[in-house]
């Protein structure tokens, strides 16, 4: 006899403060949490596929064999290709970076900083800091490359454990609704890296009833505080 599917009712919060109002917002588009479907479609869904993508062919040793063999051009357009399928930058990043890699001394900086910043060993300050000072000295043709979402965007594909995503007015604003002083700075440094990564943890702790996974949700969630697609 088929076992009847007992309805699951959608996950509540009544509490009034500034974080609980925050939490209250993501609750009515995504009524199950990071557990709901429709979240999946609309927000972890492809950041996930581009990590999985992002692991298998630029894992450790792929990079590193990538890396051995002077292939910079291989790699820089293996990471274009991988972020081209999310919407995470905007198109006008998205040509300023594909400019900055599209010759070798170009693809050399970012390939060999990005692989120092994913698997080198060192203090996360000192690594971050030259991740950042390897964006800043990539060819630019218009647009400027050094931008909070460029500096974030390869990370937090390759390790959304560790790394998230930072886009700036959007953070912005979920941070102030959320009630937590982010000290933000246009030039993309440690500093202002660092106080994201500490939001990300306080929401982390906060949302422990939600149990997300990695910084996919904590940024997703971040975006439905401060994105306009989610009034």
């Amino acid at each position: 006899m088929a076992q009847i599917k007992q309805r699951v009712p959608p996950l509540e919060y009544d509490r009034s403060t500034s974080a609980d109002r925050c939490v209250r917002k993501f609750l009515r588009y995504f009524r199950r949490g990071f557990d709901d479907q429709k979240y999946f479609d609309w927000e972890r869904g492809y950041k996930i596929a581009a990590h999985q993508q992002f692991y298998e062919v630029l894992n450790h040793d792929s990079f590193a064999k990538l890396l051995k063999g002077r292939k910079y051009l291989e790699t820089a357009a293996a990471a274009t290709r991988i972020e081209s399928k999310t919407n995470l930058l905007f198109s006008f990043e998205k040509m300023a970076f594909r400019d900055a890699v599209r010759e070798t001394a170009g693809a050399k900086i970012f390939s060999e900083g990005l692989f120092d910043l994913l698997y080198g060993e060192g203090d996360e300050k000192f690594k971050f800091g030259r991740w950042c000072d390897a964006i800043g000295s990539l060819p630019r043709k218009q647009t400027r490359v050094l931008t909070h979402p460029v500096v974030t965007v390869f990370p937090f594909i390759a390790d959304p454990k560790r790394h998230i995503f930072l886009k700036p007015n959007v953070t912005r604003r979920a941070a102030e609704g959320y009630g937590y002083e982010f000290h933000y700075n246009s030039r993309p440094s440690w500093e202002v890296y660092s106080g994201l990564l500490s939001f990300a943890r306080l929401l982390k702790r906060d949302l422990k009833t939600l149990h997300p996974k990695d910084m996919i949700d904590i940024q997703s969630f971040i975006w439905v505080l401060g994105s306009d697609e989610y009034p």
